[in-house]
C-alpha cells in the first residue's frame, strides 16, 4: 500500500493519466455509438469546458481559464465548420487554425506568472481572443466572398500547415507548450509539483490526441472532453494545495496537520519543533534571511527518517508526526535531525541574489565564482510526546509535545525534550 506522502506526490500525475486512459478506452468504441448517444457525446465538450471555464473564473485561475476558453472556442469552431461538410475547406481551415492557436495560447499563458482572471490589463487577452476568432472566420470563409479571396487555399497547402493529422506547425507549438508547462509544474523537483501546470500539460496531450483523430468527430469529442476534465480536476487539486500547503516552505500546512491527526491510529508520536532565536534572525538580518532559515529547517524536516512527516504549524514552529511509531523509536530520528541542523552552515544570499526560485536554481547550478556573503548557523528545539493511556486524543498529544518544547527552550534551547 502506498504511503500517504507518496500518494500526495503522485496524485497530480495520476489524475491526468487516468482521465486520458479512460478517454482512450471510450474513444475506441465512440465511432460505433448509436445516434442518440453520439449526440450526447458531442455535447460533452461544451458542458465540461464551459463548466471548467466558470470554475476557473470562480477560483481566479488565469492560465486555466485561457486554456479552457481556448478549447471551448476550438471545439465550437470545429463543430460549426463540420456542418459545412467533412471535406469542406472551412473545416480544414478551422482545424489547422485551432491546432496551432490552442497550444499557442497555452504557451503564452504558461510563460507569464499566474495573475488570476481579474487582473490589470486583462483586456489584452480579450483582444487576442477576438483577433483569433476573426482571423479563423476570415480564413474559413476563403472563396465564399470577395473580402476573403482565395489566397488562403494555397497558403494551407504549405508543408508547415498541411493537414490532417495535426500540421507540423501545430506540433511544434504543442511541443514548446508542453515543455513550458512541464518545466513550470516541477520547478524544484517532484515534491513541489504544481497540479495546475501538470493539468495544462495533460490537457495539451488530450488536445493533441483529439487533433490526431480529428477525422472522427466522436473521437475528437472524447479527447476534447478529456482535456477539459483534466483541467477541471487540476483546478480542484490546485485549490486543495493552496489551502493545505504552506507556500513559503512547501510543507503541508495547519489544515493538513489537523486532517492527518484525525486519521491516526492508537499508536503515534508528535514532535513540535521551534527555530531558536528566530526573532533575532529577523531583527538582525531582515525578513528575507528569516524566510531562508524557515526554508532550510523545512527542507531538513521533510527529509527526516523513521517515517516522520513534517508540517508547518505556524510562524517559526513546525510539527512532525510519526504514525504507528512509539516515542522511543522516533526519538533517535528527531535527535539526528536536530544535530544535522545544528552542524549545517547556511549560506546567506546577498541582496543581488534573485528571489525567484527558478532563477536562483540556475545560478546555483552554475560555477561558483564568489563565496557566499556570509554563513549562519541555525538550531532548533524539539518537544515530543506519544499517545498513551493519559494522552488519548490528538489535541492532548500536541499540547504535551508543546509543553515539552517549552521545557527544552527553558533548559537552554537546541535540545530535544520529552
Amino acid at each position: 500500500m502506498l504511503r500517504p506522502h507518496l500518494l500526495e506526490l503522485l496524485r497530480p500525475v495520476l489524475a491526468p493519466l487516468t482521465v486520458l486512459l479512460v478517454a482512450a478506452v471510450l474513444a475506441a468504441g465512440a465511432p460505433a455509438l448509436p445516434a442518440p448517444l453520439a449526440t450526447l457525446l458531442n455535447l460533452g465538450p461544451y458542458l465540461v469546458l464551459f463548466l471548467g471555464s466558470v470554475i476557473s473564473v470562480w477560483f481566479n485561475r488565469g492560465r486555466a481559464f485561457v486554456a479552457l476558453a481556448s478549447l471551448l472556442a476550438a471545439y465550437a469552431g470545429y463543430a460549426i465548420a463540420l456542418e459545412l461538410g467533412a471535406q469542406s475547406f472551412a473545416l480544414r481551415a478551422v482545424f489547422t487554425a485551432i491546432a496551432v492557436l490552442v497550444p499557442f495560447n497555452i504557451l503564452v499563458a504558461t510563460l507569464f506568472p499566474e495573475r488570476g482572471v481579474a487582473q490589470h490589463r486583462n483586456y489584452r487577452w480579450l483582444l487576442l481572443a477576438a483577433a483569433e476568432i476573426l482571423l479563423v472566420a476570415w480564413i474559413a470563409s476563403a472563396g465564399r466572398s470577395s473580402l476573403s479571396g482565395v489566397a488562403w487555399h494555397s497558403v494551407l497547402e504549405h508543408w508547415l500547415l498541411k493537414s490532417p493529422p495535426a500540421p507540423l506547425a501545430g506540433r511544434l507549438v504543442f511541443a514548446l507548450a508542453f515543455v513550458a508547462a512541464a518545466a513550470r509544474a516541477w520547478p524544484r523537483g517532484a515534491a513541489d509539483m504544481r497540479p495546475l501546470d501538470v493539468g495544462l500539460a495533460g490537457a495539451l496531450v488530450g488536445f493533441f490526441l483529439a487533433c490526431e483523430w480529428a477525422a472522427s468527430p466522436a473521437v475528437f469529442a472524447v479527447f476534447m472532453t478529456a482535456a477539459g476534465v483534466v483541467l477541471l480536476v487540476s483546478i480542484l487539486q490546485e485549490s486543495h494545495r493552496l489551502a493545505f500547503r504552506d507556500e513559503l516552505t512547501g510543507l503541508p500546512g495547519r489544515r493538513a496537520l489537523d486532517e492527518r491527526l484525525s486519521g491516526l491510529g492508537p499508536v503515534y508520536t508528535v514532535a513540535m519543533v521551534d527555530v531558536d532565536h528566530f526573532k533575532r534572525f529577523n531583527d538582525t538580518h531582515g525578513h528575507d534571511v528569516g524566510d531562508q532559515v524557515l526554508k532550510l529547517v523545512a527542507t531538513r524536516l521533510a527529509e527526516i527518517d523513521g517515517g516522520g512527516r513534517a508540517f508547518r504549524y505556524g510562524g517559526e514552529e513546525f510539527a512532525v508526526v510519526f504514525a504507528d511509531t512509539r516515542l522511543d523509536v522516533a526519538y533517535p530520528h528527531l535527535e539526528n535531525m536536530r544535530r544535522s541542523i545544528e552542524h549545517y552552515r547556511m549560506a546567506v544570499r546577498g541582496l543581488d541574489r534573485p528571489k525567484d526560485p527558478e532563477a536562483g536554481s540556475k545560478m546555483r547550478a552554475g560555477p561558483a565564482t564568489e563565496p557566499p556573503d556570509r554563513t549562519l548557523s541555525v538550531t532548533i528545539s524539539i518537544g515530543a510526546a506519544e499517545r498513551d493511556g493519559m494522552l488519548t486524543s490528538p489535541g492532548q498529544v500536541v499540547r504535551a509535545a508543546d509543553a515539552a518544547l517549552y521545557r527544552a527552550k527553558r533548559a537552554g534551547r537546541n535540545r530535544l525534550a520529552r
